[in-house]
């Protein structure tokens, strides 16, 4: 069997938790069948089996959207002679749908997200976001199978794209590599500790993430006001979606940091090593993101051994058990595609109390934090999660 994997992000070009999953997906796919990757970002003449595509230089000061669709098209093209295609993302999506259409082969599509849920892209991409609405929606009602990488994701699917049907949509849960990601040598520890100015004697709560809406950030920092004095504030956040939201989360880290001492902030996308250093030093890892579908960097906490606190929304409640692995925070939202909280000031202060909590109980925490690992250990192993996506190839191609 020939499956072509169809990808915005491919490693060393990784900005989230789709391309990690591509990444540690496609590897333990290969050990199976036959794996080629196609990819955004240009050629990659060092990694055999993955295809790189540019932007069309016609279209290169083009809308966001458009520039994707035209990488699109030249994937769709080339997946000649595979038997199914997987495509992640709708970055990829288009060329997933119009690939299985020209080559006659089901196409097999992940969700990690989902535009109807995510409308602030609109200040990102303007009409380039109807643009990749109308992408998504086409590919996922034409795909073979869907994927969603939680329940709660399978129920948003649904609900946003009624016309599926439900017999197609499985889940198959993203994955960890609990070798890759473990707690670093304390040496280690302390030495990018001390590069970045953190006290390791003091307690420290540590968010990762990109700069977008649906990561809740602003929450955070006003969760992070009412915080014990003792307690650090470790911002591992970058890759703003608009000069807009930089200049507002700029503004409320300079405002926090004139409050409290100990508020780090590191924009630049560190190595995987230097971010396990930082998650193991930290006493607690916060996930208060407003839409997740499973949020994969929780997964990376706890397999480093570090307790988690994040909001209950998406998937996160499948990963995240409370009062064992962290501790989940109640989110009431809108169900207008905007997940803005219902009671923000609640949630805030929730987020604020269940923080407190848990740095002012550092044994506690330790404790959920190995609890943490153990739970990602047995139950997110990717060959388990790559023998499940081989079954829903089986049953693609079987239809």
């Amino acid at each position: 069997m020939r499956v072509d994997l169809l990808t915005r992000e491919f490693p060393p070009h990784v900005y989230g938790g789709a391309g990690v999953h591509v990444a540690e997906l496609s590897a333990v796919l290969a050990q199976h069948i036959d794996v080629r990757v196609r990819c955004f970002d240009g050629p990659r003449p060092d990694r055999p089996g993955v295809t790189g595509y540019d932007v069309p230089a016609d279209l290169a000061d083009a809308n966001p959207a458009l520039r994707t669709l035209g990488v699109d098209l030249r994937m769709a093209a080339d997946v000649a002679g595979a038997d199914l295609v997987h495509s992640h993302t709708w970055y990829a999506n288009l060329a997933g749908h119009l690939g299985g259409l020209l080559h006659d082969v089901p196409h097999v599509l992940s969700a990690h997200s989902l535009e109807p849920l995510r409308p602030w892209k609109a200040e990102q991409l303007g009409g380039g976001y109807a643009l990749s609405s109308w992408a998504e929606r086409t590919a996922y009602e034409g795909a073979a199978r869907v994927i969603a990488v939680s329940a709660g994701m399978r129920a948003d699917i649904l609900r946003s794209y009624p016309q599926i049907d439900p017999e197609k949509v499985v889940v198959v849960h993203n994955g960890i590599d609990t070798d890759a990601w473990a707690r670093p040598a304390e040496e280690a520890i302390a030495q990018v500790a001390a590069a970045h100015g953190i006290d390791p004697d003091r307690p420290a709560v540590i968010f990762v993430g990109r700069i977008t809406r649906q990561k809740g950030l602003g929450y955070l920092l006003a969760a992070a006001e009412s915080l014990p004095a003792d307690v650090q504030l470790i911002l591992c956040a970058g890759a703003p979606d608009t000069a807009e939201l930089a200049a507002e989360v700029t503004e409320r880290v300079n405002r926090l940091q004139q409050q409290r001492t100990g508020v780090v902030w590191i924009s630049e996308m560190l190595p995987r090593e230097q971010v396990m250093a930082l998650l193991a030093m930290a006493t607690v890892f916060v996930c208060p993101s407003i839409y997740e579908p499973l949020g994969i960097v929780n997964l990376e906490a706890m397999a480093v051994g570090t307790a988690v606190v994040a909001s209950a929304t998406g998937g996160i409640p499948e990963v995240v058990q409370h009062g064992t692995t962290g501790l989940l925070v109640p989110l009431e939202q809108l169900t207008d595609g905007t997940g803005t909280p219902l009671h923000p000031e609640r949630f805030i202060a929730d987020l604020a109390a269940a923080l407190t909590e848990l740095t002012g109980d550092p044994d506690r925490a330790a404790a959920m934090g190995a609890a943490g690992r153990q739970r990602a250990a047995e139950q997110f192993s990717w060959a388990a999660i790559a023998e499940r996506t081989l079954e829903v190839y089986r049953d693609a191609l079987g239809a």
